[in-house]
C-alpha cells in the first residue's frame, strides 16, 4: 500500500514538473520576443555602500570584497562574526562546521544556494565549511525569512535563512571573458588551487566555471588544558582531498527576465579525527562524499508588476563512513548512504495597488535515503509546502504576512513510518519609520515554524522503523531599531542595530557528539526558552586623503534554559553548546594598496551536557586573527597576496568538548586575472 501510494505520488510530481516545464518553455519563448526593456548605463561605485540594515527583518551581511579582511577560508569563517551565530567546530581544516541562529539549532537554518535550498534529509545539518569563498558574491543572514514575498515557499518554512549569492558574469563586447587564477598555501600542509572562467557568448548567453582542488595533511599540535601536564600532542587523522567544480550559464535579456542552469560536483576523502581523551589521539574514521545537484531557476518580472519565478532541482548525496575500531560483530563500522532529492518551486507576485504586493508559493519534493544498515527503512519523503504572503506599505508603516501549510508523508520499505504531518504556520512583520529621512527604524516580527525530524532521527540504527523522535515547534518573538547615517566629514557612514528576541521551544532536537562526528546523537529535551539580544554597530571613516580605517562589532546574549520537568536536575539550566555571551569584533585600515586588519571572537564558557555541573564544563575562549592584502600590478594584469595569521597569540581552546583546535596558524593566497 505504501509502495503503490509513493509511485502514485511520484507519477503526480512528475507530471505536475513536466506541466510546469512546458509553460515555463512557453512563457521563455513569448518573453523572449515581447520583451522590450531597456538596457542601463553601467553606474561604476567608487565608495563602499552602506551596510543593508534597514529591512523588515534582522540581516546581516558580508560581500566578497571583505572575505580576507575576516580571515575567512570558507562559508563558516564568514559568518562566525554575525550577530547571534554559534558554530560548532569539529576543529581542523576538513573538520564539520555547522551554524545554529539563536540557540535553535542547525536544521532551523535554511542555506541558499542561488535562492534554491542545500537540503540534507539525512541529518539535516549542512557543512559550511565545505563550502569555497571563491564563487561566492555575496552572504545574508535572515532571521526568521527574506524580506522579499516572491520566494520559493522553501524560503518561509526556516527559523532563518543564509542566503549564498554566487558570483555572475559582469562582461561586455570588449572584455568577452575573464579567466581568475589564485593559489592558497599554508600551515596543516594545505595546498589550494582554483580557477574561475566567466565566458560571454553573446549579448545574453553567457557562463561561468569555477574549480578548485584542496590537499592537506591537517596536523597541528594541540594541549589539552587542566590535565596538569606541560606536553603537547599532534592531531592525526585529519587529512582532507577535496574537488568541486561549479558550472553556470546564463541566460539575461534584462534584470527582469532571466534563467540560469547550475552544475555542481563534490568529491572528497578525509580522515575524522576522534574525541581526545586523555591524550588518546587515535583514530582510524574515514568518510567519503560524492556529490552532484544541478538546478535551473526562471525568474521574470513584466511591466505591470507581475512577477513569476520558477526553481528546480536534482540532486544525489553519496557519504561512505568507515570505523575499524567501533566494537560490533562486524568488526567495525562500514556504512554507505545514498540520498536524491527531486524539487519544484513555482512563484508568483502581483502588485494588486501601489503599496500592496501579494504572493503565492508552491514547493514539491521527494526525498529518498537508501544505507547498507542491516533492515534499513529505506525511507521516502513527500513534502508539499504552499505559502500565501502579502507585503503592504503605507507611509511611514510596513506589513508583511504569511501563512505557509506544510504537508509531509512518508513510506518505507522496512518497519513502521513515521505520521504524516499538516501543519499551517504564521508569521507577522513590521515596521515603522518615525521620520521622513528613514534614518531610524523599528521592528518586529513573530513566527512560527515546524521542523519535522531528519531520516536518522527517525530511522537511523533502528531495526522497526521510526524511531518516535517528536517534531519540534517554534515561536519566534523579535523587536528591535536600527539606525544609520551617511557623512561627509570623517565619518562616512555609521549603522546601529538591537533586536532583543524571545524564542519558544517545544520538544527540542538537540545533537550531541559521538564516536560518528557526521551523524549525532538525538535527544528532545521538551521545552526550552531563549531569551537574547543581537547588538551591532558598523563604522567607516575618512583618516586622510588615501586613508581609510573600518570597525564591526557585533555582541549576543543567549539564555537557553530547558524548562520541561520542574523536578529534574537540569530544570531552568542552559542547554547543552550554548554560551551566554559572545563578542565578534573586526577593524583596520586601508592605504591605497593595502589593508591591515585585525579580527576577534570572544566565546563565554557553555555546558556540553545539560546538567550544568563542573564535570560538563567548557572553558570560554578568545582567538584573534590578522590579515594583511597588498593589491598589486602582476605582469601588466591586476593581482592581490593576502596572508591571514590564524589565532595569532596560539590560543588553546575546544568549540566542541574533546575536539581540540589549532594554535597558530596562517595561510598566504595569490590570485590574478587575465
Amino acid at each position: 500500500m505504501q509502495k503503490s501510494a509513493h509511485k502514485f505520488s511520484f507519477r503526480l510530481l512528475t507530471l505536475s514538473a513536466g506541466s510546469l516545464c512546458l509553460s515555463f518553455a512557453s512563457t521563455f519563448s513569448a518573453s523572449a520576443q515581447a520583451d522590450s526593456a531597456k538596457k542601463l548605463k553601467e553606474v561604476n561605485i567608487k565608495t563602499r555602500p552602506l551596510p543593508k540594515i534597514q529591512t523588515i527583518t534582522p540581516s546581516q551581511q558580508i560581500s566578497a570584497a571583505d572575505f580576507d579582511r575576516y580571515s575567512a577560508f570558507n562559508v563558516a569563517d564568514a559568518v562566525r562574526g554575525f550577530a547571534g551565530v554559534n558554530i560548532k567546530d569539529y576543529g581542523g581544516i576538513g573538520g564539520l562546521k555547522t551554524v545554529s541562529v539563536r540557540s535553535l539549532g542547525a536544521d532551523h537554518l535554511a542555506v541558499l544556494y542561488d535562492g534554491v535550498q542545500i537540503n540534507d534529509a539525512e541529518n539535516g545539518q549542512i557543512d559550511l565549511g565545505r563550502l569555497n569563498l571563491e564563487n561566492v558574491q555575496e552572504i545574508t543572514l535572515y532571521n526568521g525569512q527574506p524580506p522579499e514575498i516572491c520566494q520559493p515557499a522553501r524560503s518561509f518554512a526556516s527559523a532563518s535563512v543564509l542566503s549564498i549569492k554566487t558570483i555572475h558574469p559582469n562582461l561586455t563586447r570588449a572584455k568577452p571573458y575573464e579567466i581568475l587564477l589564485g593559489v592558497k598555501g599554508g600551515s596543516f600542509g594545505l595546498i589550494n588551487p582554483y580557477l574561475q572562467w566567466q565566458q560571454r557568448l553573446s549579448n545574453k548567453w553567457s557562463f561561468i566555471i569555477n574549480s578548485y582542488w584542496e590537499n592537506a595533511n591537517g596536523r597541528y599540535k594541540y594541549k589539552v588544558n587542566g590535565d596538569g601536564s606541560d606536553t603537547s600532542s599532534e592531531r592525526s587523522n585529519a587529512d582532507l582531498t577535496a574537488l568541486q567544480t561549479d558550472g553556470a550559464l546564463y541566460w539575461t535579456k534584462s534584470d527582469s527576465n532571466k534563467f540560469n542552469l547550475h552544475v555542481n560536483y563534490y568529491n572528497s576523502d578525509r580522515g575524522l579525527p576522534g574525541a581526545v581523551i586523555f591524550y588518546n589521539p587515535v583514530s582510524h574514521q574515514r568518510m567519503w562524499n560524492r556529490d552532484i545537484f544541478l538546478q535551473s531557476g526562471y525568474e521574470h518580472l513584466w511591466r505591470n508588476s507581475l512577477h513569476i519565478l520558477i526553481n528546480a532541482k536534482l540532486s544525489q548525496d553519496y557519504t561512505h563512513y568507515t570505523d575499524p575500531d567501533f566494537l560490533n560483530n562486524n568488526g567495525g563500522l562500514n556504512e554507505q548512504y545514498t540520498q536524491r532529492e527531486f524539487y519544484l518551486s513555482g512563484a508568483l507576485a502581483y502588485h494588486l495597488a501601489s503599496g500592496w504586493e501579494l504572493s503565492y508559493a508552491s514547493d514539491a519534493s521527494i526525498n529518498t535515503l537508501a544505507a547498507n544498515l542491516y533492515k534499513y527503512a529505506y525511507p521516502t519523503r513527500l513534502t508539499w509546502l504552499n505559502v500565501l504572503a502579502t507585503n503592504f506599505t503605507s507611509g511611514k508603516w510596513r506589513l508583511q504576512g504569511s501563512l505557509l501549510n506544510t504537508n509531509i508523508n512518508e513510506s518505507v520499505k522496512s518497519g513502521n513510518a513515521a505520521p504524516s504531518r499538516k501543519v499551517l504556520s504564521l508569521t507577522l512583520m513590521a515596521a515603522y519609520r518615525p521620520f521622513s529621512n528613514s534614518d531610524l527604524q523599528f521592528r518586529a516580527f513573530y513566527k512560527d515554524i515546524f521542523r519535522n525530524p531528519t531520516f536518522d532521527e527517525q530511522y537511523y540504527f533502528t531495526a522497526n522503523g521510526a524511531r518516535g523522535i517528536r517534531p519540534e515547534f517554534a515561536r519566534q518573538y523579535d523587536f528591535g531599531v536600527t539606525y544609520k547615517k551617511a557623512f561627509d566629514n570623517f565619518f562616512e557612514y555609521i549603522t546601529l542595530t538591537a533586536d532583543g528576541y524571545y524564542n519558544t521551544v517545544t520538544d527540542k532536537i538537540v545533537a550531541l557528539p559521538n564516536q560518528n562526528p557526521a551523524i549525532s546523537s538525538i535527544i528532545n529535551l521538551g521545552k526550552v526558552d531563549i531569551k537574547g539580544a543581537d547588538i551591532g554597530l558598523k563604522s567607516q571613516t575618512r583618516l586622510a586623503s588615501d586613508w581609510r580605517s573600518v570597525l564591526s562589532v557585533n555582541y549576543t546574549y543567549q539564555d537557553a534554559i530547558d524548562v520541561t520537568d520542574p523536578t529534574s536536575s537540569f530544570y531552568r539550566q542552559q542547554i547543552p553548546y550554548t554560551p551566554k555571551n559572545t563578542l565578534a569584533l573586526n577593524g583596520g585600515f586601508d592605504y591605497k594598496r593595502l589593508g591591515i586588519y585585525y579580527n576577534q571572537v570572544l566565546s563565554s564558557s557553555r555546558y556540553y551536557l545539560s546538567n550544568n555541573t563542573p564535570q560538563n564544563f567548557v572553558d570560554g575562549y578568545s582567538v584573534s586573527d590578522v590579515s594583511v592584502i597588498y593589491k598589486l600590478i602582476f605582469n601588466n594584469r591586476d593581482a592581490a597576496i593576502s596572508l591571514n595569521l590564524n589565532n595569532l597569540f596560539n590560543t588553546n581552546y575546544v568549540v566542541v568538548r574533546s575536539f581540540p583546535m589549532p594554535g597558530r596558524s596562517f595561510i598566504l593566497s595569490f590570485k590574478t586575472k587575465i
